[in-house]
């Protein structure tokens, strides 16, 4: 039902990467947080083709709040590798695309920080879309529950009856595993099919 309200979606490009990070915690007055994994779902054609995650060793520590939801402690963080060194691999991803991303005004001003901090340069990218902003319209209209932001992705998740991918995690949020998620929500959004 009202599929109108996810025009939108239908306008998306039907090549795109989406991207989700798990961080230290929440911004505070030290500033941002730290990304401690950074996943990317490569949709090709409308068509989810590949995921990778990076793991990337934090500078301030993990919140007991945000290891509550992503289960990395700081310990094991300890062990990945640094941002800097990682970079190259993740522009690469980046560079030329529509980066579709579930909350962007979190996600995406953490990853300029980090380019930021240093030293790096973020590629051209053909601009951000958050899928979350742009879901509230339809998502209101069905009388989804939604946030100042939007609805959440597990909404969305349950609304279209997409596989939950978090389920074989014990609904644990990763990275990789919640950018293939949004790509799943996303693609059926943009296919505006199984709305009815």
């Amino acid at each position: 039902m009202y599929k109108e309200l996810l025009w939108i979606f239908t306008q998306l490009p039907e090549d795109y990467i989406v991207l989700d990070t798990e961080t230290t915690g929440l911004p505070d007055e030290n500033g941002l947080p730290d990304i401690v994994t950074l996943g990317i779902t490569v949709v090709r054609h409308r068509e989810i083709a590949a995921s990778i995650e990076f793991q990337i060793r934090p500078q301030k520590p993990i919140s007991a709040e945000a290891q509550a939801i992503h289960g990395i402690t700081n310990e094991r963080a300890a062990e990945f590798e640094p941002f800097e060194p990682q970079w190259q691999q993740i522009a690469e991803y980046l560079k030329g695309q529509l980066i579709v991303i579930h909350n962007a005004s979190f996600d995406w001003p953490i990853l300029l920080d980090h380019v930021d901090r240093y030293g790096l340069k973020m590629p051209a990218v053909h601009g951000v879309f958050c899928s979350q902003k742009a879901a509230i319209p339809w998502a209101q209209t069905m009388n989804l529950p939604c946030s100042h932001r939007g609805p959440s992705l597990d909404m969305l998740t349950r609304a279209l009856g997409v596989e939950n991918l978090r389920v074989k995690k014990s609904g644990l949020h990763g990275a990789k595993i919640d950018s293939r998620q949004l790509a799943q929500v996303v693609v059926v959004m943009s296919r505006n099919e199984n709305m009815e």
